[in-house]
Parts: C-alpha cells; structure tokens; sequence
C-alpha cells in the first residue's frame, strides 16, 4: 500500500508542478520556474518520507566548499535527484535528452538552465555539456552531473565517462563526490519502495588541478568505495558484497594513487 500511495502521488505532483512550471516558464528570467521546481522537490522528498516511509540523511555537509562547485554523485535510484536538489537553493543539473520526450518537459529544462545532452555520447553530447555548463559556470551556479550517466542497480557499476573531468578543468572548480544508499529503498525505476532511514554523503572535495587519468581515479574510488561502505552498513552485509571485483586498469589505477596518497 506504501509504495501505491507514493506512486499515485509521484504522477500527481509531476503532473501537477509540470503544468504550473510550464505557465511560469512564460514570465522573463528564471526565478518563477526555479521556485516551482523547489516547491514540487520538497513535496517529492516529503512524500517519500510520508507515504514511502523512506527518510533521507544528510550527511558531510560541512564538507562542502564556499561558492561554485561540482556535485558528482551515484546514481541508484529516481530518487537521487530529488535529494540532491533538495539541498540547494539554485542547482544546475546534467540530465539526459531523454527526458525532452515529455510533453512540456523540454520547456521547462530550457527555463530552468538545464544541462541537457545526448545520452549516446559522442562529439555532439561533449560540445553541448561544454556549451550549457559554460552557461551555469558563468552565473555562479553549482552543478551537479551523474559521472556513469546511468542509473545503476545496487552493487554495480558503470564506465565513469569524462565529461564531469572536462567541466573539472575548463571551469577550475573542486568537485565534490557524493555516495548513497539509496538503491536498497528505491531501487531504479521501481514501483515498490522498502521503507527505511537511506544516506547521501557529500565527501570531501576533490581539489582543483589533477590530470585525467588521476581524477577519475580518485572520483570513482571515493563514491564506490563509499557507496559500498553505506550499502553494507544499512544492509548488514560485507562490504565486498557490494562491489564489482576490480578490473586490471582500476586496481593499477587504485595503486597509484596509494602510492601517491601522503601516509
């Protein structure tokens, strides 16, 4: 009955803040629509404590750097974003051109300064993360961006791609991982939720400066291993049950940069 009550009222507020967005995106600037938008994520995260039984904890706030930055975070469940948004008053986000399919979606995204790419990748999604993210770096915005680009089951793990480096570098600004937990009440897309207390960590920022191969390194080996830690600790299950084994290029990588890491 949980998991019906918040489903009914997921589509209802959708709907509802959707078609009160759309009727703001008219009015100049972006304040009217960003003010919806806040308004229908407080009522999602509220919702999900209410009627899911899910509570969110915050944790490492105090972590987080003054003025602009990156948020990379995990990406396990519909509900991420939610509770990321939730945290900050103006958030431009990195989303996927797959949600433009919604009627009245695109609009919206526009209005509210939106990172909106190609979820195929490529030369064209690269230049349009550049190009809007130059937008959002310009008025001071924090950013946040799903470095995997894909929603991930509990325990697994994709390619980190390098757009989320790229910003990194153009922009110079620190990047702060974020891992979670929240895949074991939300799983995805899924209907049924498993009511309990989740966490999103914000970890400590990754500085400005480091090469590629390094970054991404040290960003993928702070969320998943973080990820992990979180996974097992609500799941009472060994932390090595949460994690993908190693590739040889990720151990190689994980080495170097213990060796590099000060004792």
């Amino acid at each position: 009955m949980r998991s019906l009550a918040f489903n009914i009222a997921y589509w209802v507020l959708s709907i509802g803040y959707t078609l009160a967005a759309v009727i703001a995106a008219l009015t100049p600037g972006r304040a009217a629509t960003g003010w919806i938008i806040r308004r229908y994520v407080r009522r999602m995260v509220q919702a999900m404590r209410l009627l899911a039984g899910i509570r969110i904890e915050y944790r490492g706030e105090e972590r987080l750097p003054a003025g602009a930055f990156i948020i990379a975070a995990k990406h396990q469940s519909w509900g991420d974003g939610f509770s990321v948004y939730d945290r900050f008053d103006d958030l431009a986000f990195v989303t996927g051109a797959h949600l433009e399919k919604f009627p009245l979606m695109a609009t919206v995204l526009r209005k509210l300064g939106a990172i909106v790419v190609n979820n195929c990748g490529g030369r064209e999604a690269r230049d349009a993360l550049k190009d809007r993210a130059a937008d959002a770096h310009r008025d001071g915005r924090r950013i946040l961006i799903y470095p995997e680009g894909n929603l991930a089951k509990v325990g697994e793990k994709y390619r980190y791609r390098s757009g989320v480096w790229h910003m990194y570098r153009d922009f110079d600004m620190p990047v702060v991982p974020v891992a979670t937990n929240l895949g074991l009440f939300w799983p995805q897309e899924a209907f049924e939720k498993h009511p309990g207390t989740a966490t999103l960590e914000f970890l400590d920022p990754i500085p400005t400066g480091l090469p590629k191969d390094e970054f991404l390194a040290r960003l993928e080996a702070a969320i998943e291993g973080r990820t992990a830690e979180l996974v097992a600790a609500a799941s009472n299950a060994p932390v090595i049950a949460a994690v993908q084994v190693p590739t040889p290029d990720e151990a190689r990588r994980a080495r170097a940069i213990a060796e590099k890491a000060p004792a």
